[in-house]
């Protein structure tokens, strides 16, 4: 009789052994689908604001490009809209030499 209830007692142990032994691993199998879900969903969301924020950049970029495009382009037209009188400058230059070489 105290064999069976030493081969009962340990029957109990066992199977309750092989019972936490399966909730540790239910356990454990839960929590890396739990964290995988939680990085993947992380991961979604940074791809989505580093999209956003791409598109963000491209867009600055593209009117700070424009800008000065535009900017470039009117310097230019200012710059030949000038007429260049070659005589006045000769003129000019001249009469500062002369004037330097007698002062």
């Amino acid at each position: 009789m105290a064999n069976e209830v030493l081969d009962h007692l340990l029957k109990v142990e066992s199977d309750a052994a092989a019972m936490v032994s399966g909730a540790q691993a239910e356990a454990d199998r839960r929590i890396r689908e739990n964290e995988e879900n939680n990085r993947t969903g992380w991961e979604e969301r940074f791809k989505a604001e580093i999209h956003t924020r791409e598109a963000v950049l491209e867009n600055e970029k593209e009117k700070v490009k424009q800008k000065y495009n535009e900017a470039l382009e009117e310097y230019r037209r200012e710059i030949s809209a000038h007429k260049t009188d070659v005589k006045k400058f000769c003129d000019l230059v001249n009469s500062i030499l002369i004037n330097n070489g007698d002062g």
